[in-house]
């Protein structure tokens, strides 16, 4: 299984890469330190771009979220 440059080598690894790759808004807040309400305004203003949005959440990429830590955190 592969694409955009991500291969897995069967079911049970792509499995494991969302389990340990996709986060939720409350995760996200979690990791950076802030409320929901900030996450919120943060994909509002396309500073973090969740990879799916469900009825009652967002989801994002763990190392998408890190990078946006360490870059706020350079400044």
């Amino acid at each position: 299984m592969s694409g955009k440059g991500l291969s897995f080598k069967d079911f049970d690894a792509l499995k494991d890469y969302l389990k340990d790759e996709i986060i939720t808004t409350q995760e996200v807040a979690d990791l950076l330190g802030c409320s929901r309400q900030n996450i919120k305004q943060l994909v509002d203003h396309n500073t973090l771009v969740p990879v799916k949005i469900t009825g009652r959440d967002r989801l994002f990429l763990k190392s998408e979220v890190t990078e946006y830590k360490i870059a706020r955190a350079s400044k």
